[in-house]
């Protein structure tokens, strides 16, 4: 199986557990997405990204969002070797704003991130 080949055989799988640890926030769930030294950035160049599975633990929970409270949609644009492209669309419940979302994800070879970028932009 070629590189290209492992990381969009991983997104699905990949993603399902996203939304699975995004419901949930346990810990666990989430630690077990990324890699050990994996780094999470909110933002582009993020200087404060989320460092390690016990950093990007403290920091999905300190921003985690109610089960129930947002569906979302996505769709893979594209693969690069170990990197794939994600287009999201994010509703929330309420009154509170719908998102747009790209992320970029590498993966590792056992499907699991090492880097994740995400960029969110509330629809106008």
């Amino acid at each position: 199986m070629t590189e290209q080949s492992s990381a969009r055989k991983h997104v699905s799988a990949w993603m399902e557990k996203y939304q699975a640890a995004w419901t949930s926030n346990r810990a666990e769930d989430i630690r077990a997405l990324f890699t050990e030294d994996a780094r999470y950035e909110t933002r582009p160049n993020d200087p404060h990204a989320w460092q390690g599975q016990d950093g990007i633990v403290k920091g999905w929970t300190a921003a985690r969002d109610a089960p129930g409270d947002w569906t979302f949609s996505w769709e893979l644009l594209g693969t690069d070797g170990a990197t794939a492209f994600i287009q999201g669309v994010t509703i929330y419940s309420g009154d509170r704003p719908t998102y747009d979302n790209l992320w970029v994800l590498r993966l590792d070879p056992t499907g699991r991130a090492s880097a994740f970028t995400e960029w969110f932009m509330e629809r106008g």
